[in-house]
């Protein structure tokens, strides 16, 4: 099947003709949702190597479970997204646990929720991290997810509720209550969040 008559195919189209086993499907695909998928990664994991490789990884699990994706249950972009998100927490884990970040001159630098405390406890960034993702481990699911999606992937709240097809306002009071309980846990004052964990993240409902 010609490339050109791919191209104008909607994305479940295009997953069907790859369920058929047509792999053109998947370098469009991949040309639609690179730039998405390599984003979300590098906001992560912060290297653009390990997030290349992140992206790669990601596409060709898509090419491999092609046959679980079911329009019924949403759209391409968030099937997508949710790989994305899972295989890049996952490298982030592989390399913390390594000592990544710990090197001179890494990039992961105050990428964290409220980095400017983790000297006050008399911890290493990398101890920081793992505090704080015991205390995301405390919180309900929904909680986590959106806290997770805030700060590690940047999305605003109503990105976040398109995505998971949720109200903007259950959304914001999970992103809240959970931000608060996390505060609790790592005895952070609330009167200095980190900007990009806390700043207006949404209007207005």
């Amino acid at each position: 099947m010609h490339l050109a008559s791919l191209q104008k195919r909607s994305d479940e189209e295009l997953m069907h003709v790859l369920q058929a086993g047509a792999q053109d499907a998947l370098a469009v695909l991949f040309e639609r949702y690179y730039r998405l998928v390599f984003h979300t990664a590098v906001g992560i994991v912060r290297d653009r190597s390990e997030a290349e490789d992140v992206m790669q990884d990601v596409f060709l699990e898509i090419y491999r479970d092609a046959a679980k994706f079911d329009p019924r249950r949403g759209k391409l972009r968030t099937w997508l997204l949710q790989y994305a998100y899972h295989r890049s927490l996952n490298r982030r884990k592989y390399l913390a646990t390594r000592g990544f970040y710990e090197r001179p001159g890494a990039r992961d630098r105050n990428t964290e929720p409220f980095p400017h405390v983790y000297q006050r406890h008399g911890l290493s960034s990398h101890d920081w991290a793992t505090t704080i993702h015991k205390g995301l481990r405390q919180l309900k699911p929904k909680e986590r997810q959106a806290i997770e999606l805030v700060c590690y992937q940047g999305l605003l709240l109503r990105e976040i509720a398109e995505n998971l097809r949720d109200s903007l306002s259950n959304v914001r009071n999970h992103y809240y209550r959970g931000l608060k309980k996390l505060r609790g846990y790592l005895d952070v004052p609330p009167v200095t969040p980190h900007p990009s964990c806390d700043r207006e993240v949404a209007p207005a409902a």
